[in-house]
């Protein structure tokens, strides 16, 4: 077998005071998400992700969220990041550039991927309301910008408009998925 006809995984685990992080990332699979991160709403966007990149994903996580969630989501950023640099392998492996526009009812994001090298997070988006219950949806950009640097990614994410704060994040993790 030839190394580019290796399935692209990647598995990573991280441990410190605050948090306890694995993921499993196979880039090549059918859309199974097995994630549990104690935090609902992160679970449910990073479902979405695994679904319509049509990634088998497994992500589970436990941290000090009785604290704030930033701990825990900031660390699941930063071994998803390193999971899809190892499951991605070299460059000649990879179509490196990738754009979707994705719509949600009345939301359109757009998100554009460069598989560079070069860590570097664009993220333009103003949200109507920054709570879904107890959840700050402002993590999300610390959560991306993780991702970014251990994936060693450049990452633009767009609003274009949106009302609905779920809706909008809904676009953007399909946008990435894409």
């Amino acid at each position: 077998m030839k190394p580019t006809d290796s399935p692209r995984r990647g598995l990573i685990e991280r441990t410190t005071t605050e948090t306890s992080v694995k993921v499993e990332w196979g880039l090549d699979g059918v859309g199974n998400g097995k994630i549990h991160t104690t935090i609902p709403f992160l679970d449910h966007m990073l479902t979405l992700l695994a679904k319509h990149g049509f990634f088998d994903l497994t992500v589970q996580a436990n941290g000090d969220t009785d604290i704030d969630e930033h701990h825990t989501i900031e660390d699941i950023g930063i071994v998803m990041g390193g999971a899809l640099k190892q499951a991605l392998g070299g460059k000649e492996r990879i179509r490196r550039f990738g754009f979707a526009s994705v719509p949600l009812d009345e939301t359109l994001a757009q998100v554009t991927v460069d598989l560079s090298g070069r860590p570097y997070l664009v993220y333009r988006v103003e949200l109507p309301s920054r709570r879904i219950k107890s959840f700050d949806l402002g993590l999300f950009e610390d959560f991306f910008q993780a991702l970014v640097t251990h994936a060693a990614m450049n990452l633009h994410v767009n609003l274009l408009y949106g009302r609905n704060p779920h809706h909008i994040m809904e676009a953007i993790f399909k946008g990435l998925a894409k």
